[in-house]
């Protein structure tokens, strides 16, 4: 059984006995008494379609998220999700690629956009200085609630990424923000943040209701963490022959349209997260990375340098 697995009780379907959650010490109780007064008018939500890439977005063409404003085509900083995950809660969005700007300049602006989203004023790069970590400078200095729903183990509540989070849950299964979304609540004293890792769109781009033995499994990705030690016998490296080497292109399609179908099953969601959100609600969606279904010989996302693994789509605003 691998190490995530056994860490999460996690099985063959993508369910666990129960969600992990990391309780508050009596520490962050005391912390707590001591935030700021709040100083950010708006909640903020960034919500993170994992592995969602730009053309299968668009190819789904919601119109739900359309309320927010115009669907960018942009890039992340990372190729896989833990990497892209930490650039996000460093603030770093996905970016748009600008000529002919220095790295600076566009920080800089990048970083000012913050105070339409938060609603509140001096927010600039060195204001998360030296932590340079979201979560922690909204909590501490503008006294947000912040908290986590994330569909990924690699981004599990042991990691790194869980630091000044009020709450960090990896949810019961990997797919379903539906469950995301009945757990939202907020506050009328102080602000909230959350951030929202979505499953459906992460291979097998299950939607919830789907049994798990209908999935597509494919020799050498599906449970990649389950397995990852398998191939290590007496501390060498066994080289597995067994199963597919790679698939073909009709099998690749079908896997980019249930990207697409994902996508058009999560715009219903958004529905449903639209409608709940308080007044004042600045709301982020985008994705952690791209996929790849067969371009120049790659699938998936990881370990690779190409345009796809990298393009997202972005948009975001206020819905009222």
């Amino acid at each position: 059984m691998g190490i995530l697995n056994r860490l999460f009780n996690r099985g063959g379907s993508g369910e666990m006995a129960q969600p992990a959650e990391r309780p508050a010490t009596p520490s962050q109780v005391v912390e707590a008494q001591q935030l700021p007064p709040p100083q950010g008018r708006n909640n903020y939500l960034i919500v993170i379609l994992d592995s969602c890439r730009y053309d299968a977005f668009m190819a789904a063409r919601p119109r739900t998220v359309s309320a927010l404003g115009a669907v960018e085509r942009r890039w992340s900083y990372a190729s896989w999700t833990a990497p892209s995950h930490y650039n996000l809660l460093m603030g770093l969005l996905p970016h748009s690629s600008p000529q002919q700007v220095y790295a600076s300049e566009y920080y800089k602006q990048d970083f000012f956009k913050y105070q339409e989203r938060l609603g509140a004023e001096q927010v600039e790069f060195k204001s998360l200085v030296p932590q340079l970590f979201l979560p922690t400078f909204l909590k501490w200095k503008l006294g947000y609630q912040t908290h986590a729903m994330v569909s990924l183990p690699v981004l599990n509540p042991a990691t790194l990424l869980n630091k000044d989070f009020d709450s960090f849950t990896l949810m019961p299964t990997h797919n379903d923000m539906a469950a995301m979304v009945e757990r939202l609540s907020f506050s009328p004293e102080r602000p909230s943040f959350y951030l929202l890792n979505v499953g459906e769109t992460h291979y097998p781009y299950a939607l919830p209701n789907e049994p798990s033995e209908e999935w597509p499994k494919i020799h050498g990705v599906h449970g990649v963490f389950k397995h990852l030690d398998d191939a290590v016998v007496g501390g060498k490296l066994i080289e597995d022959e067994a199963g597919e080497r790679f698939f073909d292109q009709d099998k690749l399609d079908l896997l980019r349209q249930r990207q697409i179908n994902a996508v058009r099953y999560l715009d219903g969601v958004f529905e449903r997260l639209f409608d709940l959100v308080p007044r004042d609600t600045y709301i982020t969606i985008t994705a952690d990375h791209g996929e790849l279904f067969g371009e120049e010989g790659y699938f998936g996302h990881g370990p690779i340098n190409h345009e796809k693994a990298y393009e997202v789509p972005f948009v975001e605003g206020k819905l009222r």
